[in-house]
């Protein structure tokens, strides 16, 4: 290792260590020609996402190769997950379950429905990512610009449950 990569490893590491978020989880950084490997356990995919903008940060990073692994303590399937996902969508107030619901398959949450505002996705995506189990956020939301849908129209973006006879 060089002295630049030994010099920007420490820096790095010094910034994890300093989040406090971040100091509870032991996360290594390591890097190598400017690129920096994390490795480590976090509760929520949120908390991943979080250390590439704190590694990031740091000047002189050229890329993170993000190498953490989210893991709960205990086990939570997928109907727990739905459950969390749920709980931070109602929670947050750009988000209405109107426009925007989950289906959860193994721990990936994939967000539907519908909405005419980017910022009520971003909100979704980002409450989403808070959830325990959670590995990982797809946003498959439509975008409609024609005002507000009919509850057919909502429960069927939300099921799929168009092929009824």
């Amino acid at each position: 290792m060089h002295k630049k990569d030994n010099k920007l490893r420490a820096q790095v590491q010094e910034a994890i260590d300093a989040h406090p978020e971040m100091e509870r989880y032991g996360i290594q950084a390591d890097v190598v020609d400017g690129e920096v490997q994390l490795t480590g356990i976090v509760d929520t995919a949120a908390e991943k996402n979080r250390l590439n903008e704190i590694a990031s940060r740091v000047p002189g990073v050229k890329r993170i190769e993000n190498g953490i692994t989210v893991s709960t303590d205990g086990q939570i399937n997928d109907s727990g997950v739905a459950m969390e996902v749920t709980e931070e969508l109602n929670a947050h107030p750009r988000v209405n379950m109107k426009n925007i619901g989950a289906k959860i398959a193994d721990g990936k949450v994939f967000l539907v429905g519908r909405t005419d505002d980017p910022a009520e996705e971003r909100a979704a995506i980002e409450a989403a990512s808070k959830a325990r189990g959670v590995t990982e956020v797809i946003s498959r939301v439509k975008h409609k610009r024609t005002g507000d849908l009919s509850l057919e129209e909502i429960f069927h973006s939300q099921v799929r449950n168009d092929k009824e006879d």
